[in-house]
């Protein structure tokens, strides 16, 4: 009879993520992971594998709720110039994507992703979510006449995902307010015109 689990894995999961976003996958020790999830090392092996798993399964739990909030922050409001500002301006995660932290999944393309390939894929994969997420906020855009139906809303979705990427490091340096504005307003100008400038 498989022994029940005496803690809540997805509560310790989720601190998990929440020290791997802040320290990184290689300064995080395995101690470090025990007393911020509080549990025992032969629990951790039990629920979640090795570091490397447990990094994985963060990374993966990270991922589907960044994703599931930047669909809903930019369906919140109906002016997809409006919902597409507000992203770029608060971040893509319920606490303003933890301070100057960054983005989990960015840290980690920058980390892992170069040396390792599962990571690589994973998170290419998210950056593909997001732009299909994207594109379909675009295309809500189209349909209401707010953004013009020349458009190439895919490449447009592609190229706000790594504005999005590019603004979030460069909040980690806290920059001026100035730089973040004119960055802002400079990407999305590409929803008033098509690309080619017809």
């Amino acid at each position: 009879m498989a022994r029940i689990r005496e803690f809540d894995e997805q509560k310790a999961l989720t601190e998990a993520m929440y020290l791997f976003w802040e320290k990184g996958y290689e300064a995080t020790t395995l101690n470090d992971l025990t007393t911020r999830m509080g549990i025992q090392k032969p629990s951790l092996y039990s629920a979640y594998g090795d570091k490397s798993s447990l990094f994985e399964a963060a990374l993966r739990h990270y991922n589907q709720q960044h994703a599931k909030y930047a669909r809903s922050k930019l369906n919140k409001i109906t002016s997809v110039k409006v919902a597409f500002r507000n992203l770029f301006h608060d971040g893509v995660f319920p606490d303003g994507d933890h301070g100057r932290s960054g983005c989990f999944c960015i840290n980690t393309m920058v980390e892992l992703a170069p040396h390792d390939a599962k990571f690589e894929i994973l998170t290419r994969e998210h950056q593909q979510y997001l732009a299909a997420i994207f594109e379909d906020t675009l295309n809500r855009g189209v349909t209401s006449n707010e953004i013009d139906g020349t458009v190439d809303c895919r490449a447009i979705a592609q190229t706000l995902v790594v504005a999005l990427i590019g603004i979030t490091v460069l909040k980690k340096s806290n920059p001026s307010p100035e730089w973040i504005d004119n960055y802002i307003d400079s990407t999305l100008s590409l929803l008033a015109s098509p690309l080619n400038g017809g």
